[in-house]
């Protein structure tokens, strides 16, 4: 969808990166710097047909359909404000294949732009790519939270791992720390969840009855006198869902800094904890072209086993109550 015509008419043929997308946001990316107002009024005068006829905004594109897209101005693509960030991305692959690419993503690098962010995971990628025809996140972690992240390299594929998504059948696993001693060797956790924002305009989820559905089922793995290390597994995907639900259980996951024991985090700072310990170590999924059963794990990173290997050790700071 490059070299685009400001002065004539383009006729374009949808790939397989454009079927199943509405026409209004397949413009929306091919037409990168045109007001959606401006693609609307395209739409509506006629101006943009699909297969010689007129469609609304709401038209689903198929592969092969002939696109006639108006003279407009297009502006031009700024380059990457770090690219030297992208290429370090490459030591953090762990696995690649015609239709997707996954990678363990670190702490402190947030998944895509915004708030702030001039340039996050995906852009960064598609910066050290610029020959990728697609290439979009499948799913999200927190900014803070390392671990397996999915990305699509085909539409077919993004829509397959997002129907997996939706009927709960991706296979999601994480590594949390938590403050306290945690008693169950197992245990299923159903409390809703409802997001709201504060006056910082910084989003924010609580524990209400009239909230969305969520359901994490953690399993202990190791306890100390002041710690547990736990297994969660994702039954859904709500924002922030391990982190809130842990802190209204009371054991709020270490260094956490919006739902987490802010004192302790400190302490635990200068103990050598300076991030959250939340890493998503294990994604199944169903492999969007082989419909094989297919896992991609990422070992914690070395700033976290470096901190468990201190709780077992001799004169540890746990003993101590840190």
């Amino acid at each position: 969808m490059k070299g685009l015509s400001k002065d004539s008419v383009n006729r374009i043929e949808v790939g397989e990166d454009g079927a199943g997308q509405r026409v209004d946001n397949y413009l929306t990316k091919l037409l990168k710097g045109v007001p959606k107002s401006h693609i609307y009024r395209i739409l509506r005068s006629g101006e943009v047909r699909v297969n010689g006829g007129r469609v609304g905004p709401d038209h689903r594109l198929k592969v092969g359909d002939a696109v006639r897209v108006p003279p407009v101005r297009v502006a031009q693509p700024r380059p990457p404000a770090h690219p030297a960030q992208a290429s370090r991305l490459d030591a953090h692959i762990l696995h690649e294949d015609d239709a997707l690419l996954v990678i363990d993503k670190p702490a402190g690098l947030a998944v895509h732009g915004g708030s702030g962010i001039s340039h996050g995971v995906i852009e960064q990628l598609r910066a050290a790519r610029p020959a990728a025809g697609f290439l979009e996140l499948v799913h999200r972690l927190d900014r803070d939270t390392s671990g397996v992240l999915l990305l699509a390299k085909k539409r077919s594929a993004l829509t397959a791992l997002h129907e997996q998504l939706r009927e709960g059948r991706v296979q999601k696993f994480y590594l949390v720390l938590v403050s306290g001693q945690w008693r169950n060797p197992k245990q299923n956790v159903r409390l809703a969840l409802n997001k709201y924002v504060l006056a910082s305009g910084e989003r924010r989820v609580s524990v209400s009855e009239d909230g969305m559905a969520s359901h994490t089922i953690f399993r202990l793995k190791q306890s100390w006198k002041e710690f547990s290390l736990l297994e969660a597994e994702l039954k859904t995907g709500r924002t922030h869902q391990i982190r809130v639900h842990l802190a209204h259980l009371g054991y709020p996951i270490a260094g956490d800094d919006k739902y987490g024991d802010f004192a302790l985090n400190k302490v635990l700072a200068k103990n050598g904890l300076k991030r959250m310990f939340l890493h998503a170590w294990k994604v199944g999924i169903l492999h969007p072209l082989s419909g094989e059963h297919a896992a991609y794990e990422a070992p914690l990173p070395q700033e976290l086993q470096a901190f468990l290997d201190r709780l077992d050790s001799p004169g540890n700071p746990d003993a101590q109550a840190l």
